[in-house]
């Protein structure tokens, strides 16, 4: 299910439990009880959850100057919030984009952004996340949630290499 039906279903008492993700968890959160959190599960596993960007081979290859500084201009709002996180309180610019963006209360968000982590360019590179290829954390991830997908009947075939559709080179480039 999508957020908006998890949410509903919840509200119906349909569900005993989810994994889902703000602003639908601090509603489920209001009269439900977390069990454990994707760091815990990444910690654990190694397997992540993360947001990511995705541009088209040819749009990255055409435009390596502009992808190398959208990574720079996310690199800096991070080392904002990572440097500055009382700043971000549910009246401040920045929380009040975040609510407006992603359909939050604004004073749900301080919080919701707490259980975050935003790793500089330099860990973006690195093998955690990036860089190493099909031992990267993001091609991990990518393939561990192939094969859930694949299990629960969403897709059909899982890839062999899930470092194809990951690219460190911009947040390299982000990292000089």
């Amino acid at each position: 299910m999508g957020p908006p039906e998890v949410a509903a279903a919840w509200e119906r008492g349909n569900i005993d439990a989810t994994y889902i993700w703000d602003p639908v968890l601090a509603k489920v959160k209001q009269n439900g009880k977390v069990l454990i959190t994707s760091g815990q599960v990444a910690s654990e596993t190694g397997k992540a959850t993360f947001d990511g960007f995705v541009a088209s081979r040819t749009f990255a290859q055409d435009n390596p100057a502009f992808m190398t500084g959208l990574v720079k201009v996310l690199a800096d709002t991070d080392a904002q919030y990572r440097d500055h996180k009382a700043d971000w309180t549910a009246g401040s610019r920045q929380v009040q984009a975040v609510a407006q963006e992603s359909g939050a209360n604004a004073a749900d968000v301080p919080a919701s952004l707490a259980l975050y982590a935003f790793p500089n360019a330099v860990e973006q590179a690195s093998p955690t996340w990036l860089g190493g290829g099909k031992q990267s954390g993001a091609a991990k991830s990518l393939a561990a949630t192939a094969q859930f997908l694949k299990q629960q009947g969403t897709i059909q075939n899982v890839l062999a290499d899930y470092s194809t559709g990951v690219d460190p080179r911009f947040a390299q480039q982000a990292a000089k």
